[in-house]
């Protein structure tokens, strides 16, 4: 079963939007029984990266931006193994963004499940490439001038086989969200989550948001790319969350004729 180990106590700040992803996690793998055994958690360097740390399954912590690479090499050599990647929007859009196009591109079957708070939290609070324009920190202190990164447009137009976003104030539907990509067996899910950080942007807030999550219709088609594009382009007064987009691509795996045969742990 999944627990909190005894002697490690979350390092986050009083109110962060992490606190809620941890226990909505725990309970996703507690109420569909899931074996965290069979589970591996992959993380980089970040806040949300310390998820995996206060939960009992097997675990990979490695360099910032380099969870995708490492998430990949694991899923190669054991394909039987479901692998959960909890990354932030600073190392998975912008240290990560590289090893995120391509991993789309291969259809790697990992699971991307990114806390998105538009800052970089652990560092104090710099821009990060989610960040709204105009975002004022310690170092934009003009605000900023970037255009912000869309990660949803840039998963659909890459044929991502699984586009979802959440947000970690609606427990029931960030519940919902993450057992969809778990359970996804056709490649490469990506969760954006959205993650407001009480420190660093007061813009972005538990408010802010509520007043602007709209779900997603359920009449909407998620395998129609134009729509799910049309979707993912909203962001100001409305911010859609649910399933944007789905297709059935071949995975990595179910591509590749030599892990056809087997796993690679299990030929040595």
């Amino acid at each position: 079963m999944i627990i909190e180990f005894a002697n490690k106590t979350p390092a986050w700040c009083p109110g962060c939007g992490d606190y809620s992803i941890l226990e909505i996690l725990k309970n996703v793998f507690k109420e569909a029984n899931y074996d965290p055994h069979k589970f591996v958690l992959v993380s980089g360097i970040g806040q949300a990266a310390k998820l995996p740390h206060y939960i009992d399954a097997n675990v990979f912590n490695g360099l910032h931006g380099r969870a995708l690479p490492e998430a990949t090499g694991i899923k190669i050599a054991n394909h039987k193994l479901e692998v959960i990647i909890t990354s932030g929007d600073g190392d998975m859009y912008s240290e990560g963004g590289n090893h995120f196009l391509h991993a789309i591109r291969r259809n790697i079957g990992v699971k991307a499940f990114v806390h998105n708070n538009q800052v970089y939290g652990l560092t104090k609070g710099q821009a990060s490439p989610t960040s709204d324009p105009g975002f004022v920190t310690p170092i934009q202190t003009h605000g900023v001038k970037s255009a912000p990164v869309n990660p949803l447009t840039l998963a659909i137009i890459e044929e991502c086989s699984f586009v979802a976003r959440s947000f970690s104030g609606n427990q029931e539907h960030l519940a919902k969200m993450m057992k969809a990509a778990i359970e996804h067996k056709h490649g490469f899910a990506l969760l954006d989550i959205l993650q407001p950080c009480v420190s660093f942007n007061h813009h972005n807030t538990f408010a802010w948001y509520k007043k602007r999550v709209r779900e997603i219709s359920p009449s909407h088609d998620p395998h129609d790319k134009m729509k799910a594009l049309e979707l993912a382009m909203k962001w100001g007064d409305e911010i859609p969350i649910g399933i944007f987009y789905k297709n059935k691509r071949k995975s990595f795996e179910a591509d590749n004729e030599v892990l056809q045969k087997g796993t690679l742990v299990d030929s040595y």
